[in-house]
């Protein structure tokens, strides 16, 4: 939550779930919602964190947005973004943040 609120966004909820489905971050980025999966790794050896979104994830968080905005409409757009973080020796050595990820539906 603090490198996106460093980064100028507005966090709205942390952990927000929806029945079995979990959104690891929920935020603002000026008009625009975001729902952010944040993703860590000791180690990118085997594959980047953000590789391990698959299309099955990518479906619950687009039910759990879904369920979100039925109740939240103060946005004029919605994404879903990716933060990958690799972690070395409890130090944060990388993070990337990956906007626009991927759209849910495309990859179906």
């Amino acid at each position: 939550g603090q490198y996106l609120e460093n980064k100028g966004y507005i966090v709205l909820y942390k952990n927000w779930r929806f029945k079995h489905k979990e959104v690891d971050i929920i935020c603002k980025d000026k008009s625009t919602l975001v729902f952010v999966e944040v993703k860590t790794r000791t180690s990118d050896y085997f594959q980047k964190p953000y590789e391990a979104v698959q299309i099955n994830k990518q479906n619950l968080l687009a039910d759990a947005a879904e369920a979100f905005i039925c109740d939240y409409t103060d946005f004029d757009d919605l994404r879903f973004d990716i933060v990958s973080i690799i972690f070395e020796k409890n130090i944060v050595k990388e993070v990337e943040h990956i906007k626009e990820a991927f759209i849910p539906g495309l990859n179906s």
